[in-house]
C-alpha cells in the first residue's frame, strides 16, 4: 500500500466530503486520518489516504478530476515518519489580538527545535468588552533534551512582550 496526504479546498457546500470519499472508494483507497474545517465560506483540509500501488495513478487522476466541480486537490507522497524524539506538549495562549504573534512565537519554537504537531487559532470579543481577543492552542513535539521548565521561561520572556497569558501542560 502507497500512502497519500491530500490537502483539498473548495467552496463550502453539502456533499463536499462525500464526493472526496466516494473518489478515494472508487479507486480502492482506504481513508485514514483527516483533519477538516470550514472557515470564511471554505472548506479545507488534509487527509491520509492509503492506495495499492496498482490503483495510485487512476486515484491521483480522480482526485484531480474533482477540479471540474470546484474541489481543489493537491496531492503529495507521504513522507517518512520521524524516530520518536521528542515529547508532546500543549501550549494554550490568550493575549490581545495584533499582528505577528503566530510569527513571533513560531519563531521562538522554531529556534529550540520545536515542531508543531497542531495549531488551532481564532480571534473572538472578550467576554465583557468588544475587545479581540487571540486564542490559539498547539501540540508542540518538544526535543527530548528540552525541558518543560527551559521552554516556559523562553515563552514567558515572550509572553511578556507580547502582553498573552500561556500555559503549558505536559500529559505525563
Amino acid at each position: 500500500m502507497d500512502h497519500l496526504v491530500l490537502t483539498v479546498i473548495a467552496p463550502d457546500q453539502p456533499g463536499l466530503v462525500e464526493r472526496i470519499a466516494q473518489c478515494i472508494a472508487a479507486h480502492g483507497g482506504n481513508w485514514l486520518e483527516s483533519r477538516m474545517s470550514r472557515m470564511a465560506g471554505q472548506f479545507a483540509g488534509i487527509l491520509k489516504v492509503a492506495v495499492p500501488a496498482e490503483g495510485y495513478d487512476e486515484l491521483v487522476e480522480g482526485l484531480q478530476a474533482l477540479n471540474s466541480q470546484g474541489i481543489r486537490v493537491l496531492v503529495a507522497e507521504s513522507g517518512i515518519e520521524p524516530v520518536c524524539t521528542w515529547k508532546p506538549i500543549h501550549l494554550d495562549l490568550v493575549g490581545n489580538d495584533r499582528p505577528g504573534i503566530v510569527r513571533d512565537i513560531t519563531r521562538l519554537l522554531a529556534e529550540h527545535g520545536v515542531n508543531l504537531e497542531s495549531l488551532t487559532t481564532e480571534v473572538a470579543p472578550a467576554p465583557m468588552s468588544s475587545e479581540l481577543l487571540f486564542h490559539a492552542t498547539a501540540l508542540l513535539a518538544v526535543p527530548l533534551d528540552l525541558s518543560l521548565d527551559q521552554l516556559q521561561d523562553k515563552l514567558e520572556t515572550l509572553a511578556d512582550d507580547l502582553m498573552v497569558e500561556l500555559n503549558l501542560r505536559s500529559d505525563e
